[in-house]
């Protein structure tokens, strides 16, 4: 233990200075529906004179990832603490194709999940693409924040351009190159969740193609963190409101409140933090298009995503975007430990280890119409089809959605870490386990 001290000690004196590359990732994975996914991330960082260091002046970040049958990410970053004085800024600017966006409905536990209709060595087996739709996202997005009293009450502001390209999967794209066995069936053989509720109008025609939404939100912030890649103590708080006011282009009106807590402990100096996040978000005004509540509201953008409930950025181990209202309130609990510290390519490294448990509930349901029960065997009687409504529909309210699970953490310089979560969903109606590589700590 002394020796681990003595190492830690001496790497708390060094200090980079100047633009320095953070890190990057090739990638290479692959899917069978959406084939070989190929490309990298980059990341350079300024410190300036060090004087500042681990905290930095600019940063960039470039990624350029894509799968072979059409979905991908294409997103740069930039950041900075001085460009405009007294402002952190950052903007991004990306394009985010998904040829297979999940959608599970709409409020939790009120719309039903069936892994089976997804798993081809079941006899429930309907297809693979039954619970996904089409999505091509553009974002151009502006976040700032400067200090509003003290070193720690800031302010927060940012306006962001949005489209969203919205329609049923490309079943014969990616159909292309499959052997007969492993051909997915069209949407008109087999109609999956998108297009049922496009037929049964919970999701309405000026919304089934997608659209234009462009916001801009202000709020207010306590920020006291003493580090803001990995914060070993302080607190993190911000609220703020989202406006998509119809004189920006929008096809829709709407607003949107939102309040996150984060806060910081450390139980052991440099290397053991307990830390927790609470997080609420409403609509306050105006009808929200489907496709955009899976959104969480930040002041500030850290991820290529910011969605859920569901997924590597909230809940780990449920499915992606499975818990859509709206309404939501979420929450996250971690032990967060470094181990090791190390020297690669003569820079500071550090492995990380971290423990975590997650959880989230829909506080304000999408309303449902009272004849949806009637108009859903309607729709399934026309197509000649035998339907259970409750294979699909489970009244009541929503019940919390939880995950535990473990994260292995990779970090260059303090700054760019690299980040591989594992985590289990208590319930089956939320999915199994998750696995995701991604980048920077959760918050």
């Amino acid at each position: 233990m002394a020796l681990l001290a003595v190492t830690i000690s001496a790497q708390e004196k060094k200090v980079k200075t100047g633009w320095k590359f953070g890190g990057a990732l090739p990638t290479l994975t692959f899917d069978s529906d959406l084939g070989f996914q190929y490309g990298a991330l980059v990341e350079f960082f300024n410190y300036g004179d060090g004087s500042k260091y681990p905290d930095y002046l600019d940063h960039t970040y470039t990624e350029v990832s894509r799968y072979t049958k059409g979905s991908g990410i294409y997103r740069f970053m930039y950041e900075s603490n001085h460009l405009i004085k007294g402002v952190h800024m950052t903007s991004d600017l990306s394009y985010l194709p998904d040829q297979a966006n999940h959608f599970y409905g709409f409020n939790g536990y009120e719309s039903m999940f069936n892994r089976d209709w997804m798993d081809q060595e079941s006899d429930l087996y309907r297809s693979r693409m039954f619970y996904r739709f089409e999505r091509n996202q553009f974002r151009w997005k502006n976040d700032l924040q400067g200090k509003l009293s003290g070193e720690h009450i800031k302010w927060s502001a940012g306006f962001a351009f949005q489209n969203f390209d919205v329609k049923s999967v490309d079943i014969e794209r990616l159909n292309k190159g499959k052997k007969d066995e492993n051909l997915l069936p069209s949407v008109e053989q087999v109609p999956g969740l998108f297009e049922t509720y496009k037929a049964l109008n919970l999701i309405s025609a000026n919304e089934a193609d997608g659209g234009w939404v462009n916001t801009v939100k202000a709020g207010i912030a306590w920020d006291s963190r003493d580090n803001r890649p990995n914060p070993m103590k302080g607190i993190w708080t911000e609220a703020g409101i989202e406006i998509a006011p119809k004189f920006m282009g929008n096809d829709w009106g709407f607003s949107k409140f939102y309040v996150t807590h984060r806060q910081y402990f450390t139980l052991i100096e440099n290397d053991l933090a307990f830390v927790y996040r609470l997080g609420y978000q409403s609509t306050i005004s105006g009808t929200v298009p489907f496709f955009y509540q899976s959104q969480v509201i930040t002041s500030m953008l850290t991820g290529a995503t910011n969605e859920g409930l569901g997924g590597s950025s909230t809940l780990r181990g449920v499915v992606r975007n499975r818990v859509i209202g709206d309404a939501f309130f979420y929450g996250n609990v971690e032990l967060r430990w470094k181990p090791f510290y190390f020297k690669f390519l003569k820079q500071d490294c550090y492995l990380g280890i971290n423990g975590f448990f997650d959880f989230g509930v829909v506080t304000k349901e999408i309303k449902l119409p009272d004849n949806l029960e009637s108009e859903f065997v309607s729709y399934f009687n026309n197509l000649e089809k035998s339907e259970n409504f409750d294979e699909f529909f489970n009244s009541g309210n929503d019940k919390l959605h939880m995950s535990a699970g473990t994260s292995v953490l990779l970090a260059m310089n303090r700054n760019f870490v690299i980040a591989i979560d594992f985590g289990k969903a208590f319930n089956v109606q939320d999915g199994n386990i998750g696995f995701s590589i991604g980048l920077n700590y959760l918050f």
